[in-house]
């Protein structure tokens, strides 16, 4: 097996980024992705944004572990974004080693978006970094589709799309439609599993997106077929929230039992 594995943000949502490392080192992954920026209005800020000291803590237990950041979160790409306010946050990505950034598009406006995205990108690219839009159904990057249509668009070489199982599956897309990506905009993949059948509300699918995915086998979703539609050894980002699982079983037993999961699910390909 040689896809290198990386501990996503979620999975481990319930510790803090020099505890997430840590982690990731103990389990066994290869990597681990950060949440630098809230996802959503509700979310705090996060302190490594600006806290110096554990800027620093963080990259000492990156070299002392050997686990890389793969990946840092999350560029909301909105309709009164200012792309140049992302600067720290790609900086700090640069400073941590990061690879990929963790994109979402959330303008409605699709000619806008692509212009904003393509600014990212060339901002990004300053910082080695690669920004990756993830489709996700209540977003208004709904499909590989559009995230082909932005991507194209945009035209830049470190533009990507990020493959999320649980929304590939939510928004009806085939492996044929992962097939026709071309390879050099698949950087990383996320994968988990869901229930089938589920509840099609935007509020339930979202609800089960950031905390009651499933670890693979576990659920409905042909996670085989995707699997085997994407790059050899493309990276895995094992992103499996299960909030009703944090009240009983540690970060580091959920981040061991993800991994052990998604091993074995890669064995049967």
């Amino acid at each position: 097996m040689t896809n290198p594995f990386s501990l996503a943000f979620l999975t481990t949502f319930d510790v803090g980024p020099l505890e997430a490392v840590r982690i990731a080192g103990d389990a066994g992954y290869d990597m681990v992705g950060l949440r630098l920026l809230p996802a959503s209005p509700t979310e705090d800020n996060y302190p490594i944004m600006t806290d110096k000291a554990l800027q620093k803590e963080v990259e000492k237990a990156l070299t002392d572990t050997g686990v890389r950041l793969a990946d840092i979160e999350i560029a909301r790409l909105k309709a009164d974004t200012v792309v140049a306010s992302f600067e720290p946050f790609c900086a700090l990505g640069q400073q941590l080693g990061a690879r990929h950034i963790l994109v979402a598009g959330d303008d409605t406006d699709r000619n806008r978006l692509i212009h904003t995205y393509g600014v990212f990108c060339e901002l990004a690219a300053r910082y080695g970094l690669t920004a990756d839009i993830e489709p996700m159904p209540w977003t208004a990057v709904k499909n590989l589709a559009d995230a082909r249509q932005i991507t194209d668009a945009a035209g830049l070489n470190n533009a990507g799309i990020l493959i999320d199982a649980l929304h590939w599956d939510r928004s009806g897309d085939t492996p044929a439609d992962i097939s026709a990506i071309p390879t050099s905009r698949l950087h990383y993949a996320q994968v988990c599993d869901g229930p089938k059948p589920y509840d099609p509300s935007e509020a339930d699918m979202i609800r089960i997106a950031r905390e009651a995915r499933l670890f693979p086998g576990d659920g409905g979703i042909d996670l085989k077929a995707m699997l085997q539609a994407l790059p050899a050894r493309l990276p895995i980002s094992v992103e499996i929230p299960n909030h009703a699982m944090a009240s009983d079983v540690s970060p580091l037993d959920r981040a061991v039992l993800a991994l052990a999961s998604t091993l074995t699910l890669m064995t049967e390909i």
